[in-house]
């Protein structure tokens, strides 16, 4: 298995108008919650509506307001644009009848984006045999900026094609780059599905704390709280998460004895690595 490449993250905040001399349209497809998280994104790195054509069979109120703004909604293939750029936001299931009828939007100068998990390069090949091809991983905290995503490109992603996928992802949070596609199903496992981690982690917190004695308002409100200030607080600080953890452990103190527990040979660690190694082999089986 080849190593990760050196990686670029560019962060929304040091770029505000990312995306504002892009050329040409972006396409996106599939406006739910990722697609129009990335679409919201765009905008407020300064790619006009204008450059920006959506292809949703219910858009949301908020979308379909955007075409008194330029943005067109629902394009026809009958009388298509190349675009610079196309998203493909739709659930993974729904790839085979959606890809066939993007193929009119696809100019030798477009680079194809796809965030469906577990479908390949080599699937999307299969309907854009001669396409630049992107497969990338978001994930949910995308939705308030502050995910962060993985991408692989194939061997056509010129380097322009690549800036210009950098900045769209860019929008919605950091952006790691691989050259094996292989490790994309390990991504899925730990970023991609990760965020319900978390989230369990917060309704175990609870759980422990009303069977500890707490009022079940006050145990779900600390727990919640106590989750997301950890985490602002590890996005926030240099220091690797295992000093944060050793900071907030007195010797011989109730952290201490929590994380005996914890750290015990069947504690947290091996749980978790099983738990990823069962998401990475189920992501393997998906894509097939």
């Amino acid at each position: 298995m080849k190593r990760e490449s050196a990686a670029m993250v560019i962060s929304t905040t040091q770029s505000p108008h990312l995306l504002a001399n892009v050329t040409g349209s972006v396409l996106l497809v599939g406006a739910g919650k990722m697609g129009s998280a990335l679409l919201e994104g765009w905008m407020a790195l300064g790619l006009e509506p204008s450059h920006i054509a959506v292809i949703e069979p219910q858009p949301a109120p908020e979308i379909a307001a955007l075409a008194a703004r330029g943005l067109r909604l629902n394009p026809l293939a009958d009388t298509p644009v190349a675009a610079a750029a196309i998203v493909i936001a739709v659930k993974p299931q729904n790839a085979p009848e959606v890809l066939p009828i993007l193929a009119p939007f696809v100019g030798p100068a477009t680079v194809v984006l796809s965030i469906m998990a577990g479908r390949t390069l080599q699937f999307l090949g299969q309907a854009f045999p001669a396409a630049a091809l992107v497969r990338a991983m978001p994930n949910t905290p995308a939705a308030i900026g502050r995910g962060i995503t993985v991408a692989v490109g194939n061997a056509r992603v010129a380097p322009d094609q690549h800036t210009l996928v950098h900045g769209l992802l860019s929008a919605v949070g950091a952006v790691e780059w691989v050259d094996d596609e292989a490790l994309m199903d390990a991504v899925t496992a730990l970023s991609g599905s990760g965020p319900a981690y978390v989230f369990l982690l917060a309704e175990a917190m609870a759980k422990a704390g009303i069977a500890a004695g707490l009022p079940p308002t006050l145990a779900a409100k600390l727990a919640r709280a106590t989750v997301a200030g950890s985490g602002e607080l590890l996005h926030r600080s240099p220091l690797e998460a295992a000093t944060l953890r050793q900071n907030v452990t007195s010797p011989a103190g109730t952290t201490a004895a929590a994380l005996d527990v914890l750290m015990a040979k069947d504690g947290l660690d091996p749980l978790l690595g099983k738990a990823i190694a069962a998401a990475t082999r189920r992501s393997r089986e998906l894509a097939g």
